[in-house]
């Protein structure tokens, strides 16, 4: 069987871009515990674009070949030694990173800041792939009411649960969303689930804000360019009616890390999902005399399961996320569509016999 698979390759010429390349690679037997599995859908992310374009993000090179993706869904092909709760022809949403070593972390429950294999961060291979071989322990079955996108979609949609735990969102509270990508706009699917009464949302172009309308925002904010973070605070807190209890920032910039402080009702949270600059500028005794927490996040854990049974209830719809779709032939093509904003979330086909959602 051809295993077409989506590789970056470091240019030498032009530091630090890198090529998209296509070519066909071994498909990897599963060992103990692993499951070889016929990938379907796969979600281009920012980060997959940032490798792209950058080479590199902070510490994370690419300095190998890579192949890149880490959004996806797919069939299970072939169980290795020891699996009992996979079998041939289930479909599975595929969980991207998994804890490499059993350290105080893991049996914590927070696996994901233990050592981890991460699809598509160097240098651990993606799965945007015809095959690929992961372990079956962060493999889940979905249920038939789920389609493959969906599965895809678990992976952006699992950084919007981790967030809303970690900012302790509840019934009736104010929340201010910086950002309507696709983080910022699953950050909402779920705090709307999870009880949040009002919904603001900022971002710079207004076809993000009318995606978030459509999602449920109640409420939506062009940032203008230029504007001081305290008068974007002003404008969030007359247009909520009040200052929000929590705000959870997902665009990593300076401006909108400020505005958040300057947002945040005394004795609020502010969460940090957003990855910017190393080191920004922050009025931090703003937050320090008014108690607004600051947290971050990296990834997510134990919110598989969760996500899962959420879609298969039909409590929540990320279906409009996906705007676009290419067969991975035309990966290029959909990481230049992402690249420029063209749409929500591009999803990428790599099964040439089922294109279908």
């Amino acid at each position: 069987m051809e295993n077409l698979s989506v590789v970056l390759y470091k240019r030498r010429e032009e530091k630090p871009k890198c090529d998209i390349v296509l070519e066909n690679r071994p498909i990897k037997e599963p060992g103990e515990g692993e499951v070889v599995i016929r990938m379907h859908s796969v979600g281009i992310c920012g980060s997959d674009v940032h490798y792209w374009i950058n080479g590199r993000i902070g510490d994370f090179v690419v300095d190998d070949p890579m192949v890149i993706g880490h959004e996806a869904s797919g069939t299970v092909e072939k169980c290795g030694k020891n699996v009992s709760h996979l079998k041939p022809g289930d479909r599975v949403a595929i969980e991207p990173g998994y804890p490499l070593v059993n350290d105080d972390f893991s049996k914590s429950g927070r696996y994901n800041l233990s050592p981890v294999y991460f699809c598509a961060t160097p240098p651990d291979h993606g799965n945007l792939q015809r095959f690929y071989t992961h372990n079956a322990d962060y493999c889940f079955k979905l249920p038939d009411n789920v389609t493959f996108e969906e599965g895809a979609l678990i992976e952006p949609l699992s950084v919007g649960i981790h967030a809303c735990r970690r900012a302790g969102i509840d019934l009736g509270q104010k929340v201010l969303i910086c950002g309507a990508g696709p983080i910022g706009l699953v950050s909402l699917i779920i705090a709307k689930a999870m009880g949040a009464a009002s919904v603001v949302i900022t971002d710079l172009f207004e076809n993000r804000l009318e995606k978030a309308k459509e999602l449920g925002a109640d409420f939506t904010i062009q940032i203008v360019r230029g504007e001081s973070p305290q008068d974007t605070a002003k404008r969030i807190e007359k247009v909520l009616g009040g200052m929000p209890d929590r705000t959870i920032e997902c665009t990593g910039a300076e401006s909108a890390i400020q505005t958040g402080i300057y947002a945040t009702k005394s004795g609020g949270c502010l969460l940090l999902v957003g990855m910017g600059p190393e080191k920004v500028s922050v009025p931090l005794v703003n937050a320090a005399v008014r108690e607004v927490d600051i947290k971050g996040v990296f990834r997510y854990c134990n919110t598989w399961p969760t996500a899962i049974s959420m879609l298969a209830s039909g409590q929540i719809n990320v279906k409009p996320l996906v705007t676009h779709r290419f067969p991975i032939e035309k990966s290029q093509e959909a990481f230049e569509h992402t690249r420029d904003s063209k749409g929500i979330k591009v999803m990428l086909k790599c099964d040439p016999n089922d294109q279908n959602p």
